[in-house]
């Protein structure tokens, strides 16, 4: 018999949860109060992320396991782009009544599984649970500076290194195979049908729904003097103009760069065009001053250059005009959402 959330109810609920998730290891007070109480050596950082099923996941190619490591992930990498190590998220969920028990267990896993993979010693502190027509969550990311300054978008000077750490690309792939093979004539998505995929396309597969984000490497970019940095969700173009208009500078990516660094990923290969315009990879964007040592990870793609003449030059491709594509949920909207 599957237990139901609305049949368990809410003390039932949290005490299966909070069987699954570890301890965070800055946490005085972790969850069971009206707050978590934190022990911090630096500034803290503070980063929330919201997910709803439908424009941003699909129960249907989604496993619990992996929805719970894509929450961590996304805001975890957040926490490493400004130079700081991730200390605790606090998770809110609203599912439908008769949502399973053991997908939200499951979620709480895959929280868990990504905090001890990712980001050893950063744990669930807190949260809260409640009922929605959809699956709903939100995330909050703490992380602590250590003493060191954060690293904003704002640094990239003129003359300096652009490079990237994670997968570029991967996950733009793996969520064109679940729309091509994994969903009907109208963007629905199959139940089931993920699984058949795994054997051949496992890798982007992976890297859209449970991404791997170089989290430890925010850290090691700080400490290597990274000037500023950014956690690529987007798209690297849409990202990089980003940075590029905080600045005040223009950016120059190396198409060559990129296809020497990023073509060939864990067996897969990955076009330029799916580098520049694929989302949700949860990569890191830095700029470091020329001659720098780059962390290992890091590979350089690009160049920081004086501010262009306009905004339409703000972000170029050898040279030429690129114009930034990737995913706003304003104005993206997925087949069957």
């Amino acid at each position: 018999m599957i237990m139901t959330v609305g049949e368990l109810g809410e003390s039932g609920v949290l005490a299966r949860v909070l069987a699954r998730l570890g301890h965070a290891e800055n946490a005085l007070v972790g969850p069971g109060d009206d707050c978590a109480v934190l022990r911090s050596a630096g500034d803290t950082v503070v980063t929330s992320d919201t997910m709803i099923e439908g424009p941003d996941f699909r129960t249907a190619w989604h496993d619990g396991r992996d929805l719970g490591w894509k929450l961590a992930a996304t805001n975890l990498s957040d926490v490493a782009a400004m130079g700081a190590r991730p200390t605790a998220l606090t998770v809110s969920l609203a599912v439908p009544r008769d949502t399973p028990v053991a997908f939200l267990e499951a979620i709480a896993s895959g929280l868990d599984a990504a905090c001890r993979a990712l980001a050893p010693g950063c744990g669930v502190v807190g949260g809260d649970l409640g009922t929605a027509p959809v699956v709903m969550a939100a995330v909050t990311a703490l992380g602590d500076l250590e003493g060191r300054e954060p690293v904003l978008r704002t640094g990239a000077r003129p003359g300096e290194l652009l490079a990237y750490a994670g997968d570029l690309g991967l996950a733009g792939l793996g969520l064109s195979l679940l729309f091509e093979r994994a969903a009907d004539e109208d963007g629905r998505a199959l139940a089931g049908a993920v699984d058949a995929l795994h054997a051949e396309f496992g890798v982007p597969l992976a890297a859209q729904l449970a991404p791997e984000s170089p989290v430890r490497l925010g850290v090691a970019a700080s400490i290597a003097g990274a000037s500023a940095m950014m956690d690529v969700s987007d798209s690297l173009s849409i990202d990089a103009a980003r940075m590029a208009e905080a600045s005040g500078v223009s950016i120059e990516l190396d198409s060559s760069l990129l296809a020497e660094g990023f073509s060939e990923q864990r067996g897969v290969h990955v076009p330029v065009s799916a580098m520049l315009t694929g989302g949700e990879d949860h990569g890191l964007l830095a700029a470091f001053p020329a001659g720098a040592a780059l962390p290992a990870g890091f590979r350089v793609i690009g160049r920081v250059a004086e501010s262009g003449a306009s905004e339409a030059t703000r972000l170029r491709l050898d040279g030429a005009p690129l114009e930034p594509s990737g995913w706003d949920p304003y104005t993206v909207r997925w087949p069957g959402s």
